[in-house]
C-alpha cells in the first residue's frame, strides 16, 4: 500500500525565497473527489500524472500516482475536470535536513501560499523554518481538492 504522510503549513513571508529552486508550474484537476478519496490530474512542467488519494483528515494518508501522456492529461483538464483547474507555481527548499514544497497559487487560490512537507512518520522530527506560519494539515479548507469548489479568494464571502 502506498502511504504519504504530509504536514501543510501557511507561509507567513517570503523568505524561503532566497533558498528556493526554479519553480515549476502544475496545472491540475479533479475527476471524483468524493467522501472516500480524490482523483486528480496533473501536469507539472513537462509531465503527467494520475494521483488517487484517500480523503481521509489529517497527515496519514493511502495516495496512488501513475505516469499519464500529457496529451491525455490536457484532455481531461479539458473535459472532465471542474473548471477552472487549480493552477500553482510549486518551488522546493531544502531546510533543517528536509525538502520542503512551496506551493504560491494563482488564479481563484491567488495569495495563498502553503508549505508542505513529507516524512517518513508522523512523529517524525523536523525544523521549523522562520518562515513558516500556522499548520493547517487537519484543515480540509486548505486540500487541493476543496480549493477547486471553495477557492481561497471567495473564502470572505463564503465564508471558507
Amino acid at each position: 500500500m502506498a502511504l504519504e504522510i504530509e504536514r501543510k503549513f501557511l507561509v507567513r513571508d517570503d523568505g524561503w525565497r532566497e533558498a528556493a529552486g526554479p519553480g515549476i508550474p502544475m496545472r491540475q484537476g479533479y475527476l471524483a473527489g468524493d467522501g472516500r478519496c480524490s482523483v486528480r490530474v496533473r501536469i507539472e512542467g513537462g509531465e503527467a500524472r494520475l494521483n488517487i488519494k484517500s480523503a481521509t483528515l489529517g497527515v496519514r494518508r493511502t495516495e496512488y500516482e501513475y505516469p499519464i501522456p500529457v496529451a491525455d492529461a490536457e484532455e481531461m483538464l479539458r473535459q472532465l475536470c471542474a473548471h477552472p483547474p487549480l493552477e500553482k507555481t510549486r518551488y522546493h527548499v531544502d531546510y533543517g535536513g528536509h525538502r520542503w514544497d512551496i506551493d504560491v497559487f494563482h488564479g481563484e487560490n491567488e495569495g495563498l501560499v502553503v508549505a508542505e512537507l513529507e516524512l517518513a512518520s508522523e512523529d517524525e522530527p523536523f525544523q521549523r523554518p522562520p518562515w513558516l506560519g500556522e499548520e493547517v494539515s487537519h484543515d480540509p479548507r486548505y486540500y487541493n481538492v476543496r480549493l477547486v469548489e471553495h477557492p481561497y479568494r471567495r473564502w470572505g464571502r463564503a465564508g471558507g
